[in-house]
């Protein structure tokens, strides 16, 4: 047995093995109360001032199922093309950590709601990919530990601990993808388009926020490498509570060097959960991995079996939004982009808004102009994402209106949409307390080109002689008259005009 961190190379690891990967996705419901209780799961409160007998697990307390919770767990089975269990249960899976009061979780083992589904995924290059999903489960988060004392944050080197059991409680959805094979040097990659996928479907479904900085979403990646030619899967490792898409590719590829590392020099590798390291990109040892009989799983004895009528289910199909792939491929065609745009668009969140923007009036092409060029500029500047911007969409959609009109140019555009950011109030309120409305007054645009004509006398003779591209200079002068509030087309224009010279 070796425990060594030395790596090689990822393309000499791809060279002698196929990396087979497992992913499991903890997806934390937006419900306003917990999975069996009535507690609040409302974020910020008090430590421990969202707890009952029920979540802290006292004696004599009776749980009861939260129904919202089953009908947003059927919704996400349908969305992943599962089958619905007809009957199932809750089981208890028993094992002693701090964080969970009750000694034990309440869980589904053989008997999940939902099982044998897929979800296919887009990659970089617009190759498709399909993830068979093993099932979708229900059960309920843990409390949360803060380790005090120690440098790390983790319980080694901690003087104490404390424990919070507001989470304790909280719906969550475990999805189970079937061992992934096939995906070759590009395994990393498809396991961040996975995740991504899934969270974009989470959203859809309006089921959760999926933030996954928020601990909202989090997925625990199962990677073994098996020598070519191979049949039988490796020993495999678990790399726990990964939050972020671009954590989960690069957890992926470490452990994909590490296990490579490891049986090239003839070692072992231990079946156990590592931790993620956001800062360097490597994972180091938690703990040895339990098997499923370690948790001494048994049916829930106080809760009643689950039986979704088949209406029901139905009801709720027909009801599922637009799968996030159709509706991306389906807007691409909508507003004639290519794939690589579209995918930068999806990467930096700005689908819904320009979405919305559309839909408040604006076109597809000033919409997409707005968020993915200043707006996006905004909220990278900011450390924030697009919808906590403090602009809306019909904001947006009324800058480009007032461009459209002509009542604003571009760079008047860009300080409007500056000062709603600032809290200045609506795009017409900033417009009219910045004094930022272009210069259509021919009166005195054409003033400005005279003068800019009588001031330039050289640059004025090269445009008579034919050097129309000089223009550019005069045009510059009249911005600058203006303080950049002229109608810069209509005043090459004029300068055209006034100079008897044609556009040619």
């Amino acid at each position: 047995m070796t425990t060594t961190t030395d790596l090689v190379s990822y393309e000499d690891a791809l060279a002698s093995y196929d990396p087979v990967m497992g992913l499991e996705v903890h997806v934390e419901l937006g419900t306003r109360t917990k999975m069996f209780c009535g507690c609040s799961t409302e974020l910020g409160a008090e430590p421990n001032s969202q707890t009952c007998p029920t979540c802290l697990g006292m004696p004599g307390s009776l749980p009861v199922v939260n129904a919202t919770g089953v009908e947003s767990a059927v919704k996400i089975g349908l969305a992943l093309h599962c089958e619905i269990a007809e009957w199932c249960r809750f089981a208890r899976k028993n094992y002693f950590y701090p964080d969970m009061p009750k000694n034990f979780q309440t869980s589904q083992y053989d008997e999940p709601i939902a099982y044998n589904g897929y979800l296919d995924v887009q990659l970089e290059d617009g190759e498709v990919f399909r993830v068979e999903i093993e099932r979708a489960h229900m059960e309920e988060d843990t409390g949360k530990s803060t380790h005090v004392g120690g440098a790390t944050g983790r319980i080694h080197g901690a003087s104490h601990s404390l424990l919070d059991y507001n989470r304790a409680g909280i719906p969550l959805i475990e999805i189970v993808t079937k061992p992934i094979e096939g995906a070759g040097e590009r395994a990393p990659e498809v396991a961040k388009a996975y995740v991504a996928e899934l969270r974009e479907l989470i959203k859809a479904l309006g089921v959760s926020e999926a933030r996954m900085e928020m601990g909202q979403m989090r997925c625990d990646v199962n990677l073994s490498l098996r020598p070519h030619g191979r049949e039988k899967f490796g020993t495999r490792s678990e790399t726990k509570n990964v939050n972020s898409l671009r954590s989960v590719e690069r957890a992926a590829r470490f452990e994909i060097q590490r296990h490579a590392a490891v049986l090239n020099d003839g070692g072992t590798i231990i079946q156990e959960t590592r931790h993620f390291h956001e800062d360097t990109g490597s994972t180091t040892s938690g703990r040895v991995k339990e098997e499923a009989e370690d948790y001494r799983y048994f049916p829930e004895p106080d809760l009643v079996p689950v039986a979704p009528s088949r209406e029901w289910v139905e009801e709720l199909r027909a009801g599922l939004p637009e799968q996030p792939l159709a509706r991306r491929n389906r807007l691409r065609e909508e507003w004639g982009v290519n794939a690589h745009d579209m995918q930068s668009m999806l990467n930096a969140g700005a689908i819904d808004p320009i979405v919305a923007t559309i839909e408040a009036g604006a076109d597809a092409a000033s919409a997409r102009k707005w968020w993915m060029g200043e707006l996006a500029r905004s909220a990278n500047e900011s450390g924030t994402s697009l919808d906590a911007l403090p602009i809306t969409p019909e904001q947006v959609a009324r800058v480009a209106a007032l461009v459209t009109a002509g009542e604003l140019n571009d760079k008047l555009a860009r300080q409007v949409i500056e000062g709603v950011l600032a809290g200045e109030g609506t795009p017409d309120e900033v417009v009219d307390k910045r004094g930022l409305k272009v210069v259509s007054d021919e009166g005195a645009l054409t003033t400005a080109v005279d003068e800019a004509i009588a001031g330039n006398p050289g640059i004025a003779d090269k445009i008579r002689g034919g050097k129309v591209q000089a223009a550019g200079a005069l045009v510059g002068a009249v911005m600058k008259a203006t303080r950049g509030q002229a109608d810069a087309a209509r005043v090459k224009e004029l300068i055209l005009e006034k100079l008897g010279v044609g556009e040619g």
